[in-house]
């Protein structure tokens, strides 16, 4: 991300702002700006190796990608009906209370599974 020739022409307060705004902290004496470098070089890769030895943020096991996909079957596809609703909804249109809650929960259901659909295709990559 960071080349060393584009780090060290920086001044120290210039990297400590660097590490700073990643959160990563100085490698060995935060007097040098060494330290700063060091670290502004290697926190890409240390982060990829992280993830693939399973620290940190991870990929989900096949198990929990399949309770996902079985959440998006058991949810179903709205009606036609459910279709129109939502899309009248959409524009902004609001039933009389107290029909409008349960209308807020057809809109509510319908973007949980557009979202968790969005999940399935980011992480099916």
């Amino acid at each position: 991300m960071f080349t060393r020739s584009e780090l060290e022409i920086k001044t120290i307060a210039e990297l400590r702002d660097l590490c700073r705004r990643y959160g990563i902290k100085p490698t060995g004496n935060a007097g040098y700006k060494v330290s700063y470098i060091t670290s502004l070089m290697a926190f890409t890769a240390i982060a990829i190796h992280q993830m693939n030895e399973g620290r940190g943020l991870r990929q989900l096991s096949f198990e929990a990608y399949q309770n996902i996909g079985q959440a998006l079957d058991q949810m179903n596809s709205p009606t036609d009906e459910q279709a129109a609703l939502i899309k009248i909804t959409m524009e902004g249109r609001k039933m009389q209370s107290p029909a409008r809650w349960e209308q807020e929960k057809l809109i509510n259901l319908y973007k949980a599974k557009q979202k968790l659909e969005e999940v399935m295709s980011l992480l099916g990559d």
